[in-house]
């Protein structure tokens, strides 16, 4: 084959405690769909004919210098332990150093089974790959850390779901590195503290050399995790599984399963559909990830001779998250507005417009995107966005008052409100038409949202919010 990957692995290196050595299973008729050629180029991909993509990105063909692993884990899956979980459906083929220098998996998801499937089939079928390929590369555009998308394959085969068989198919994504909290967890709970020193400066060498043990560690996640949170909330964001094995060590957004963005602002606004106690709501998401962050630190401090002796440290690093949350929440929702350095006095004028955005039905991005024409007490596009407009008008004034003590408020607010986002119902409708054979819809969207802070010709549709009929209120993990 001429495609090569130029493969430098290191978790693979590690004793087999971590991981189970497997191939990925082979599909019957793979076809590419998709492939990130800038990704890859940045990974060091030399890419040759487009069947040899699709044989190894649906683990047809395993190339030269893989390493192919199932990843072992545990977690907290909505507040209750698993004591085993692992990769049941993804086979991480192996590791890339960029020419960036940054060190980054490549791992295949709807692979097939696993020893740690579960019961599950271990496939994917088309729909969540493709919210997936669409959803994380939007992410990357909007400037949050995330997983991103290589590539998307078709199998040739059906999977089996509720919905009766569905096209089968392969994600390719690739991450700084697919270690979470409940890699930890696994290791702390089992007591087997040997492997967990080893996963400790494993993680520290690969991820924040500069931190010093496992409470330099547990401080450089929170900060990581801090910034992701309040990167989250800016774009209304909901990832509607935030369970310990899908909070990622790099402060990376991982896992989109029932994720959504939220069209009409609530901050109760839950989308997943096994969410029913709404534990993963829009607004709790800071609160979780502290939680999350405490579940670390309870495993991190196993591996001490004297664990109670790092309790009081974990404890002041965890206690000191929601703070950091909060002034990262506040830098990004201040430039939303306008206010290029928010301090604290500017926090009432900012929870004071999303509360009349909550009682004025507004839309999330189109509400502070439309800020952006307004930049005057005179009302302007952003208060059409309010049943009442006049609950804008009366805000408005307040704030063109705070916004004369900027020097440009409105090259302020465009770098922060995206014109667009994947809207769900639109994702649902690239799904629909993609399962019936037309991949334009996915295109487009990926061509849109790669430049989600320009007003873009010919795409105004996608700024428009659902219709009645088209209005998503719940998403499926569905893989």
């Amino acid at each position: 084959m001429t495609l090569h990957i130029p493969f430098d692995n290191t978790y693979a290196a590690l004793p087999p405690v971590f991981y189970t050595k497997q191939a990925p299973v082979p599909v019957k008729a793979p076809e590419l769909l998709a492939y990130n050629a800038a990704l890859g180029a940045e990974l060091g991909i030399t890419v040759g004919e487009q069947a040899e993509l699709a044989e190894v990105f649906a683990g047809n063909h395993v190339p030269e210098g893989a390493a192919p692993l199932a990843q072992l884990y545990a977690g907290h899956q909505f507040g209750n332990y698993n004591p085993q979980l692992g990769d049941g459906r993804a086979i991480l083929l192996g590791e890339t150093v960029g020419a960036d220098g940054a060190r980054r998996d490549i791992q295949l998801k709807g692979s097939g089974r696993t020893p740690y499937s579960r019961g599950g089939d271990g496939r994917a079928w088309l729909g969540p790959v493709l919210r997936e390929y669409v959803v994380s590369e939007a992410m990357h555009a909007l400037g949050i850390p995330t997983t991103r998308a290589l590539a998307a394959v078709t199998t040739g085969e059906l999977v089996w779901r509720e919905q009766g068989g569905l096209p089968g198919a392969v994600l390719t994504r690739v991450a700084s590195s697919h270690l979470r909290v409940g890699t930890f967890q696994i290791f702390a709970a089992r007591g087997e503290t040997a492997a967990l020193r080893q996963l400790t400066d494993y993680a520290i060498q690969r991820h924040y050399p500069e931190a010093e043990g496992p409470m330099g560690l547990l401080r450089a996640v929170r900060d990581r995790q801090s910034e992701l949170i309040a990167a989250w909330m800016s774009v209304g964001f909901i990832h509607g599984v935030m369970n310990t094995d899908n909070s990622s060590i790099s402060g990376e957004t991982i896992d989109y399963g029932p994720c959504a963005f939220m069209d009409v602002y609530h901050p109760s606004t839950v989308f997943s559909s096994i969410d029913r106690m709404g534990r993963y709501a829009y607004s709790n998401q800071p609160d979780i990830a502290v939680w999350n962050l405490a579940q670390l630190a309870t495993a991190l401090i196993q591996q001490a001779e004297d664990p109670q002796a790092m309790v009081e440290e974990a404890t002041e690093i965890v206690h000191a998250m929601p703070a950091l949350t909060e002034a990262a929440w506040l830098r990004r929702f201040g430039a939303k507005i306008g206010i290029a350095e928010a301090t604290r006095e500017d926090m009432g004028l900012i929870t004071d417009l999303m509360q009349r955005m909550a009682a004025g039905q507004a839309d999330f991005t189109n509400t502070f995107r439309a800020l952006v024409d307004t930049v005057s007490p005179d009302g302007g596009p952003a208060r059409d966005e309010f049943l009442e407009p006049e609950a804008f008008d009366s805000w408005a004034s307040g704030w063109g008052a705070r916004l004369e003590q900027e020097a440009d408020p409105a090259a302020v607010m465009a770098a922060a409100n995206p014109v667009y986002i994947p809207r769900n119902h639109r994702i649902e409708a690239m799904i629909e038409a993609a399962v019936a054979g037309d991949m334009a819809p996915f295109e487009r969207l990926n061509t849109v949202l790669a430049d989600p802070y320009t007003v873009q010709d010919g795409a105004e549709d996608l700024r428009r919010p659902p219709a009645e009929s088209e209005i998503v209120t719940a998403t499926f993990c569905g893989t």
